[in-house]
């Protein structure tokens, strides 16, 4: 064998060696085929299975046959089995003859390469339904409204300790007081009235469903301290404002999902009650108090807090009050569900222990079969490791999807620097990690309250990390940046629309907004001033992702990934649909094979087509067959 021969090819990622790709359900048939040097002179090969929950290791013999992949230099192995149980596994191969064995493991690039100790494996997700994803939203487009900053209609009610501004749009405030808080009690007067009033331009724009940041009562105009989970905050409406909302939306074809804070409260709430505006029976002033379990106290009245933050109480996740409160058949989230809701977003559900996920899921689907389970989950979430737990999201049994951070942060990267490698890897790990149902709900987000504007983040200038809030407050994107960053945002929007999952749209980037983070992506949607040429743009992308159902749950396929190109196929039986982008500095070819066309611009493309820099193509298959599609 020469030094620069390969010993083993594998893509776990192509059906010629893996069927099916991807995650799989338990019990499920699953065929492995690998292919091995002649020059080896293997005579027996396996494939090692470890469970990821006990370490355990199965073994199954692969048998040399005959495929259409091998070569002259390379005969074929293969193995089939199932595994029994869902959770998440890992495997490698063992190759071997009269002279010892070898393993073959998992390269960074996922390419097969010998392997010492431990060995770099393959993920398998393995997962059994216990509920439904939701059919609703799949095809659709999720709308992010942060209340107070989106449109005011109703009756304005100014509380004690809250400032109630006459600037809307304004920047808001970010300065501490004089004991160094930051109070967030600013408001600019958005209600859930205004969210109503606001339904047809959110049908316009193409949105399915609107995803509410908190709205229950709290003292900070976040409202992630949560004060009373049970009613709505005064200075967003009441709870009839709420059904009303819901009401008016569902017959525009568009659900609501409200955010759910469960892995701490607001110190000034009706179960902590720091400051006694609730009445004194809350944990803190209260040893007797029925909320003291649910709270992590220690000597001399010290409290656990969410990331040191004072006025964020922890709460005790697995405490029984505490999870019948929320989980309970007269819970917090069957309630709101009943209100109208059609499911929850988890706030940081890496916070939120397995039991608890599964039986807040439970009393969901029990209450709505149809209702939808988000996590706030910023990394690969098939495999994420909270605490010293295993999250297992994907199991079947806790989560339907989730928040597309590795998306939203490779669609920037890519369109800053232009490296189409990057987010074809980040793609498609995250197709091969979770089951095709979560794949198809999946919140695919460009930004978030969390998180600098997407105009920001794809033009802006990169500030240190130590920048203060002054400086992020007072740095506005130039004349130039904010024309290049329309343009970059068209292309961010244009994929967001067209990879696999659901598009999550943060209020007010279809208008232009822009802004670093917390507190400045809050502004206020700039009615009156939208960027119009964006908005349309926003519509148009919407419209055309709308009106063609291999967006719904197509399957997907990278047609080119090098140097500035990023091309992929969205396919089923019945059609094809193409998005071409070039973020590099040179004319790049794609090869795609029969006549498509750009229904961005009408034209007609055949075979292979040059995209040069900055171009955006959106193409649909001409054919009635497919050729060449199918994986």
């Amino acid at each position: 064998m020469t030094s620069n021969e390969v010993l083993v090819i594998y893509n776990s990622r192509d059906e010629q060696f893996k069927q099916p790709p991807g995650a799989v359900k338990a019990g499920e048939l699953l065929k492995i085929d690998i292919l091995v040097s002649l020059a080896e002179r293997v005579d027996h090969a396996k494939v090692a299975v470890i469970c990821d929950r006990d370490g355990s290791t199965a073994y199954y013999d692969m048998n040399e046959h005959s495929t259409e992949a091998e070569t002259d230099d390379y005969c074929a192995w293969t193995a089939e089995f199932r595994i029994a149980d869902r959770g998440l596994y890992w495997y490698y191969f063992i190759i071997g003859n009269s002279e010892g064995e070898r393993k073959i493991g998992r390269s960074g690039d996922n390419k097969a390469v010998l392997s010492g100790d431990p060995v770099s494996s393959w993920q398998q997700t393995v997962y059994s339904r216990d509920f439904d994803v939701p059919e609703w939203i799949t095809g659709g487009v999720f709308y992010h409204i942060f209340v107070d900053r989106f449109y005011r209609a109703g009756t304005e009610e100014v509380l004690p300790g809250k400032i109630l501004r006459t600037d809307w749009g304004g920047i808001p405030d970010y300065g501490q007081n004089s004991g160094g808080e930051i109070l967030n009690n600013d408001f600019f007067g958005g209600d859930l009235a205004g969210v109503k009033e606001k339904l047809p331009y959110l049908e316009e724009l193409g949105v399915t469903c609107i995803y509410l940041s908190p709205v229950f009562e709290a003292y900070s105009n976040h409202k992630y301290d949560t004060g009373n989970y049970m009613r709505i905050d005064p200075m967003f409406g009441t709870e009839d404002d709420f059904k009303a909302l819901c009401a008016a939306a569902s017959a525009r074809g568009i659900r609501i999902i409200l955010d759910g804070v469960f892995s701490h409260t607001g110190a000034d709430s009706l179960y902590f009650d720091k400051y006694g505006h609730y009445g004194g029976e809350g944990a803190w002033m209260n040893r007797d108090s029925r909320y003291r379990n649910w709270y992590y106290f220690h000597e001399g009245e010290a409290y656990e807090t969410w990331w040191g933050i004072e006025t964020l109480p922890r709460v005790r996740k697995d405490d029984p009050g505490y999870t019948d409160f929320i989980c309970g058949e007269n819970g917090v989230v069957r309630h709101w569900l009943r209100m109208g809701a059609s499911g929850w977003r988890l706030d940081v559900a890496d916070e939120l222990p397995n039991s608890f996920l599964a039986k807040l899921a439970r009393a969901a689907k029990t209450e709505k079969h149809d209702s939808m389970i988000i996590g706030e989950v910023w990394e690969d979430a098939s495999n994420k490791i909270s605490y010293d737990q295993r999250k297992n999201y994907f199991e079947g049994n806790k989560l339907d999807s989730v928040m597309n951070y590795p998306f939203k942060n490779a669609v920037i990267d890519f369109i800053r620097d232009g490296n189409a490698q990057e987010i074809q890897e980040t793609v498609e790990l995250i197709l091969e990690h979770y089951p095709d149902d979560v794949v198809n709900c999946l919140m695919n987000i460009l930004g978030t309250h969390d998180t600098p504007r997407i105009l920001t983040a794809l033009a802006g200038d990169l500030l240190p990390d130590n920048a203060s809030r002054q400086e992020k407050a007072e740095h506005r994107l130039t004349e130039k940046q904010r024309a290049d960053g329309e343009t970059m945002l068209k292309i961010a929007c244009v994929l967001q629309m067209t990879l696999p999952g659901v598009p999550c749209v943060y209020y007010g980037d279809e208008a232009g907004t822009e802004g670093y983070a917390d507190p400045f992506n809050r502004t206020c949607f700039p009615w009156g001033s939208e960027d119009r040429e964006l908005t349309e743009w926003y519509k148009k992308i919407i419209s055309i992702r709308k009106t063609h159902k291999v967006y719904k749950k197509g399957r997907y396929r990278t047609a080119a990934a090098i140097n500035g190109i990023y091309a992929f196929v969205r396919f089923d039986e019945d059609q094809a649909m193409m998005t071409a982008v070039n973020c590099g500095a040179s004319e790049e070819i794609v090869i795609a094979g029969g006549q498509w066309r750009d229904l961005l611009t009408g034209r007609i493309l055949s075979n292979n087509f040059t995209v040069i820099p900055g171009e955006i193509l959106l193409l649909e298959k001409l054919q009635e067959e497919n050729n060449g599609l199918q994986e």
